[in-house]
């Protein structure tokens, strides 16, 4: 516990922590003292020089910089502070652009609010010499505006984006009485490296840096981000029924207030008038709108002649966990099918599996928060600072502090910016890197024999499986040489503790399982499992996919990761639900699609998903669908797949329903409805519950999400603690079993969830990828993300500022493979692979090795999974989406009209 300090200010007794500055105790104490350039996240600054107060020996110091002392006595106001306060804030304002009544900032203005306090005048100021400089607003970015005439130079725009986001796209420039905030080369902000995150403009004290759409809010509703896995807190600011601004919740323990580009501005879809408003029936080959009545009299009536394995449903990881988890209750009890799936069979699944069979559990065993005190990071297969931008501030925070940062992937990311070993192996190697380290670890004697010793078993069998590599080999199939494998085998065993981070970069292969397992062993090698900061994290890709798992949206378990196949658990929910369960493992997505392409599967309903731009080969999707007899889609959009529908239902989106979302971290947390939804769209539960009322089942009248929320609580363990009322604050993680657990950060602490409760080392063995270059098909195409969009596009796509950044597929290939093609950047390509044909445009990329080229898969007028192979994990079922083999060639004048 700190220190308590007794001091007087302005004549009062105040206490304070040891090392508190003057300002942060007058803050917390509602004393106003004026300042500009203090920022609570920030290093304090002193340059604006208004936070001056006077002490007991009558000196000027500075509140920002200097700490309360024992006996301290301060004067916050007098005539001398006052004097030189009116004259410093006089000089600033005598430079700054005065139209304050028409400035967007004039409500949350500081220089404005400090400028009251001292009570400058008109009079006073005309004394001084105006120098307003002429330098033209920025107005390139689609989200925000700088306008340096009104810069105070207080310099919190440059320290935020160097400290806190480690972009570095502003500095100070021009020295002398020239001064001002730049980019490099003075290029307007949208030319930089700017990631338009929007933390300058939330931290910038005056109108130099405003956003462009944002209004003043009638009221503010607090709930979640609904884009990526990391789940960060917000407030919707909602005026006459529309969301018009979005700021980060300040207290949220997952992002502090900090927001990335999307979950700043991207939430232009909520009130777009593309949304879907009344359900939607096609008749003869057109979509009609319908009452609901109509629309579900025909899907019950379909379904009732759809029961069993003629029957399957897709679930969403963008819907709530009471939603998924009602969808499998549907699927399951009312439709008698075991066949229900989602997207984590495209992405995690490897992991769910992998970490099931290793120690236990398929979640990251860390929290968020914990990574920014990591002695050592791994970041392998993940570009996190695009996938994940808010969890990547914790990479950073780590490595300003001290902290080693390893980086392994085979394209030279932003994050190897701040690696101190990148590692960039031929992509496909990951399971003999990943060994490789572990040989060395081995061989050298860097494992934790104790730790080994103690809770795990194995490692003779792995030990043995090590000794037999051939270090010829491993350099061969991995591209990297020996002493840098060993440079980073060190780095990782003594980094006390050490954090593994990973994405789909290595579960996305035909061998993810494997790759995962091999994570698995040099945590379980170095002891790093079960302490803070430590771990191995998978790290999910959309809001809600890890809440999908945990809900029991896959084929062979119920909520909680309970087995389908276990007969008491079978019987556990079938007296809950009063409802036939079949005791068996249903298909896999792929299969799914598989058996719907060969009219085995009669029916599918998919909520939420859009597979005809996520799933690999989609022209072989494309004919599942249209080969389906009846299909149901229900959507906030009319999206690729719920064109292909015979039924369209209109869903709510996360803004205007209530719900709970879990996030990477295993956090559970509420989402609560801010609008009214467009239209007749309902809540996906309410949609879900209708159907199985109009088909006379019961087990569907619940009123609220919570009903639902507590129905599943009370049948799954680990959820088994979590309430509505105790998720007001800062969520939950699970495992939290009972009302006194305050959930579980850190997983793994005493044992592994494992049947006999230690961590399993698994002996691998390294197989090449499904499909390898050749004369005929010579790249290696990878699959990825953009910051500025997100999955299919069915959201982001309906923002005009993201489209306006970032709205064109492009081909990224390396600078050899492009001056050998004749490639210079822009031109028009055609990309093909066994499997179909694109066009798009190139893009030089130096980050990509020779030989490989790269897309993301947001654009429907390219759709990259034209592409790519259905080359599956054996044992998870998820596609090899990174690697699938192509040709390009760059298209005539004559070619690209047509």
């Amino acid at each position: 516990m700190k220190k308590k300090i007794k001091f007087l200010m302005d004549g009062l007794e105040f206490e304070a922590d040891e090392g508190t500055t003057i300002l942060q105790s007058a803050i917390e104490n509602d004393i106003y003292i004026p300042h500009l350039c203090y920022n609570s996240q920030l290093k304090p600054y002193g340059a604006c020089r208004l936070c001056l107060v006077e002490n007991a020996e009558g000196r000027l110091i500075t509140s920002c910089e200097n700490q309360v002392e024992e006996g301290m006595e301060i004067k916050t106001h007098s005539m001398k502070l006052n004097r030189v306060k009116k004259m410093l804030i006089s000089l600033l304002i005598s430079n700054h652009e005065k139209n304050c009544l028409s400035c967007t900032q004039s409500d949350n203005c500081k220089l404005q609010e400090a400028a009251s306090y001292l009570q400058v005048n008109e009079n006073e100021l005309e004394n001084l010499r105006q120098s307003v400089k002429d330098v033209p607003r920025d107005e390139s970015n689609p989200f925000f505006i700088r306008d340096l005439k009104k810069c105070i130079l207080c310099g919190i725009c440059v320290q935020v984006c160097a400290d806190i986001m480690g972009v570095n796209a502003i500095d100070f420039g021009f020295r002398g009485y020239d001064t001002r905030i730049t980019t490099f080369g003075d290029k307007d902000i949208l030319e930089s490296n700017c990631v338009s995150c929007g933390e300058c403009v939330e931290a910038c004290p005056v109108g130099a840096l405003v956003s462009r759409n944002s209004l003043t809010p009638a009221r503010e509703v607090k709930t979640i981000c609904p884009y990526c896995g990391v789940g960060c807190g917000i407030y919707l600011g909602i005026r006459g029924g529309e969301i018009v601004s979005v700021r980060g919740d300040p207290e949220s323990m997952v992002n502090q207030g900090k927001l990335c580009v999307k979950g700043r501005f991207a939430y232009e879809f909520i009130n777009h008038p593309q949304r879907l408003k009344k359900p939607l029936i096609k008749k003869q080959g057109k979509f009609e709108e319908v009452g609901w009545d109509e629309a579900l009299k025909l899907i019950a009536d379909k379904f009732s002649k759809y029961s069993g394995n003629e029957f399957a449903s897709i679930a969403s990881a963008k819907c709530t966990n009471e939603e998924n988890y009602l969808l499998q209750k549907f699927t399951r009890g009312v439709m008698e099918s075991p066949h229900i799936d989602h997207c984590a069979r495209l992405c995690h699944a490897p992991s769910v599996v992998g970490l099931s069979r290793s120690i236990g559990s398929g979640a990251m065993s860390n929290s968020i928060a914990e990574i920014g005190q990591a002695g050592c990071i791994m970041a392998i297969g993940t570009n996190t600072t695009v996938s994940h931008p808010v969890l990547a501030l914790q990479i950073i925070k780590a490595v300003k502090t001290g902290s080693k940062l390893i980086v392994i992937n085979p394209q030279k990311i932003e994050l190897a910016k701040h690696a101190d070993i990148f590692l960039q192996h031929n992509p496909g190697s990951d399971v003999a890197l990943l060994m490789a380290i572990a040989k060395v670890i081995v061989d050298e004697g860097l494992y934790n024999q104790s730790f080994i010793e103690e809770r795990t078993e194995n490692f003779l069998k792995l030990k043995k499986s090590l000794e037999i590599l051939s270090w010829d080999e491993l350099e061969h199939i991995t591209g990297v040489e020996k002493e840098k494998i060993r440079q980073t085998a060190y780095m990782y065993a003594e980094g006390d503790p050490s954090s593994i981070l990973y994405a789909m970069g290595i579960t996305q292969h035909s061998h993810g399982t494997d790759n995962v397992l091999a994570v698995s062993n040099l945590a379980l090698l170095t002891g790093n499992l079960g302490r803070e900061s430590s771990g191995v994290n998978p790290l999910r890709g959309q809001n809600n996919v890890q809440g999908s798992c945990d809900m029991g949206t896959l084929p062979n378990v119920f909520p909680g990761y309970q087995s389908v196949e276990d007969p008491e658990i079978v019987e556990k929910f079938q007296k809950a639900w009063n409802m036939h369960l079949k005791p068996v493992n249903g298909m896999m997505l792929s299969e799914i699609f598989e058996k719907a392409r060969s009219g085995d599967l009669k029916s599918l309903y998919i909520m939420g998903e859009n597979p005809l731009l996520s799933e690999p080969d989609i022209q072989k999707v494309k004919m599942a669908l249209e080969n389906v007899e009846f299909l149901v889609v229900q959507d906030i959009f009319l999206t690729e797949t719920a064109r292909q529908a015979d039924v369209v239902l209109p869903a709510a989106s996360f803004a205007e329903k209530e719900g709970t979302f879990t996030n990477t971290e295993r956090r559970v947390q509420r989402i609560k409805k801010a609008i009214i939804a467009p239209g007749d769209s309902k809540s996906d539960w309410e949609i879900i519950s209708a159907i199985a009322k109009k088909m006379e089942k019961s087990g569907f009248d619940f009123k609220s999400a919570e009903e639902i929320f507590s129905e599943m609580t009370a049948l799954t363990p680990i959820y088994g603690g979590i309430s509505y009322d105790r998720l007001e604050n800062q969520g939950l993680h699970w495992p939290c079993l009972d009302i006194d657990d305050p959930g579980t950060p850190i997983l793994h602490q005493n044992q592994f969830n494992t049947p006999s409760h230690k961590g399993i080392f698994h002996p691998l063995e390294y197989i090449p990828s499904a499909e390898i270059p050749d004369e005929e098909y010579p790249f290696i195409l990878g699959t990825g993300r953009s910051l500025y969009q997100y999955h299919t596009g069915s959201m982001t796509r309906k923002v005009n500022g993201l489209n306006y950044i970032d709205g064109e597929e492009f081909l990224e290939i390396n600078p050899d493979d492009a001056s050998n093609l004749n490639i210079k950047g822009g031109e028009w390509l055609e990309i093909s692979s066994r499997r179909g044909t694109i066009r798009a445009r190139s893009r030089i990329n130096p980050g990509l090795l020779s030989g490989c080229v790269s897309m993301t898969f947001h654009f429907q007028e390219a759709p990259a999974n034209c592409l790519t192979q259905t080359a599956r994990d054996p044992v998870s079922g998820t596609p090899e989406l990174k690697i699938s083999t192509v040709k390009i060639r760059v298209l005539s004048e004559d070619e690209i009209d047509i």
